[in-house]
């Protein structure tokens, strides 16, 4: 009986390992992209420094041009993974620009709408960072880079693969796009039948994709479609030979004047207060705080991204006055060209109770204050800037579209 029992046990057991094996093999079979697909390893953006070219907008009928592309999932695409799809749309969009973010959510909506009707759409942002400006940012949270290219599409849950063109930009300048989003629409036999805009009004809420939507349904019913090709609107690409421009802002930004103020506690308070019509960030800080020192050329990032916008960035040193040139001098090596203050009180503790009541003095600390001196916003410790800058735009005064 014993015998029989653990005979039984066995079987048992034989039984249940292979279902496991099974279950584990079809698993992997059903969630692995095409060899094509995968990258063997973690792929790392290099943009290049890229001569000047002549980029045509891709003509009605001509066929869509192969690539090889990563995608902030993971893999590397190319033509042949969308064989499948009877339509194929690839909509030319970034990061930064108001208007791509202002379509965002039209995009996902339209991917969700066909996604019964066999029509695969991609995303490729075009743009080398090595000529997009931090001033050219003001609309946006992110850049155009890779990594924040996943940020991007983790944060808005792009239902749609999402490409990186920006280290060589091979792919964009063989379809041609001239702003973003900049859509193109191809058959079943990757015929170019429709590029430009996805509808004619920016705004999001008052339009719904109309002109891509009817693209779209004409490719698919197979019937002419009668305006082929209608412009766009939104941020030109980022051609990585169009460097000039972006050197010369880079530079006369090294080269303007940074100066220190002395401010004592009523000057203090008046800060405070914000009796401007700007959203201003405030950062105390001193030298010989390491994370201060360490984290101070974000705040200068920040302040030029959105100093075109209703904001200003502030900085109040809480260096002993004695300390004045050091702290300057070190604000001149950040090329701290905002307002710069320190505190010329002897009581360190009246400066905290004035900055923030509810503040234990710790360094650095940051505070965002409307007008009228409302915080919305405050840090003890180093600031998160992905998580500052979302603050920034989110905020009703600032905002991600015109």
């Amino acid at each position: 009986m014993e015998k029989y029992i653990r005979q039984c046990l066995l079987i048992t057991v034989s039984f249940l390992v292979l279902i496991a094996c099974h279950t584990k093999k079809v698993e992997v079979s059903s969630t692995e992209p095409p060899l094509d697909e995968v990258q063997s390893e973690v792929f790392v953006a290099n943009p290049q420094d890229i001569e000047e070219r002549e980029v045509k907008i891709l003509a009605t009928n001509e066929t869509a041009p192969d690539f090889k592309l990563p995608g902030t999932d993971g893999r590397f695409y190319t033509l042949k993974s969308f064989d499948k799809a009877a339509v194929l749309v690839i909509i030319f969009t970034c990061n930064h620009c108001p208007t791509a973010q202002a379509y965002e959510d039209r995009i996902i909506k339209l991917v969700d709408d066909y996604k019964d009707e066999n029509v695969q759409f991609v995303a490729i942002s075009p743009n080398s960072v090595k000529t997009l400006l931090l001033e050219e940012l003001g609309y946006s949270d992110l850049g155009d880079t890779y990594e924040e290219m996943k940020i991007r599409a983790k944060d808005k849950q792009y239902n749609f693969p999402y490409l990186y063109d920006g280290d060589t930009q091979e792919t964009s300048i063989k379809y041609g796009p001239v702003a973003t989003p900049h859509a193109f629409v191809f058959n079943k036999d990757r015929k170019l039948k429709y590029n430009g805009r996805l509808d004619d009004s920016e705004k999001p809420g008052t339009a719904n994709a109309e002109d891509l939507r009817a693209a779209l349904d004409a490719v698919l019913l197979n019937v002419e479609i009668l305006e082929p090709v209608k412009k766009t609107f939104g941020c030109s690409v980022k051609w990585g030979w169009k460097s000039s421009w972006t050197d010369k802002v880079n530079s006369d930004w090294k080269a303007k004047e940074v100066s220190i103020e002395e401010i004592n506690a009523e000057g203090v308070k008046i800060l405070m207060n914000n009796d401007s019509e700007k959203l201003w960030l405030i950062n105390v800080w001193a030298t010989w705080c390491g994370p201060c020192v360490i984290e101070y050329p974000e705040f200068i990032d920040i302040h030029r991204m959105y100093k075109e916008r209703d904001f200003e960035f502030i900085s109040l040193s809480a260096d002993k006055l004695d300390q004045k040139e050091k702290a300057l001098k070190f604000l001149k090596s950040k090329n701290s060209a905002v307002k710069n203050y320190i505190f010329s009180g002897t009581d360190i503790y009246q400066l905290i109770s004035i900055v923030d009541p509810d503040w234990d003095g710790a360094l650095p600390y940051t505070v965002l204050i409307e007008p009228d001196g409302k915080i919305v916003y405050k840090n003890m410790g180093p600031v998160d800037p992905l998580e500052l800058k979302k603050v920034i735009v989110d905020h009703p005064m600032i905002g991600r579209y015109y």
